[in-house]
């Protein structure tokens, strides 16, 4: 999405990602949290290209709905 946007990534980007497991009515289920760091760049800029990925991303597609995600930028 930041290529399409036509903006640059600095190079210290990166993404922590948690998986965990627990129990939801009627058995277990997934949540995933995403901590995308973007370094200097812009977090109003930043958050809105994490949004715009996590709605063209085929696990974001295939799992919407299924599994509690909660994305943050630092």
């Amino acid at each position: 999405m930041a290529g399409k946007a036509g903006v640059t990534l600095p190079e210290d980007t990166h993404i922590n990602s948690e998986v965990s497991i627990g129990p939801i009515d009627g058995g277990f289920g997934i949540a995933v949290k995403l901590a995308v760091s973007v370094g200097d760049l812009d977090k109003d800029t930043a958050h809105s290209l994490v949004e715009q990925a996590h709605q063209v991303c085929p696990y974001s597609n295939a799992t919407r709905g299924n599994i509690k995600v909660e994305l943050s930028v630092i």
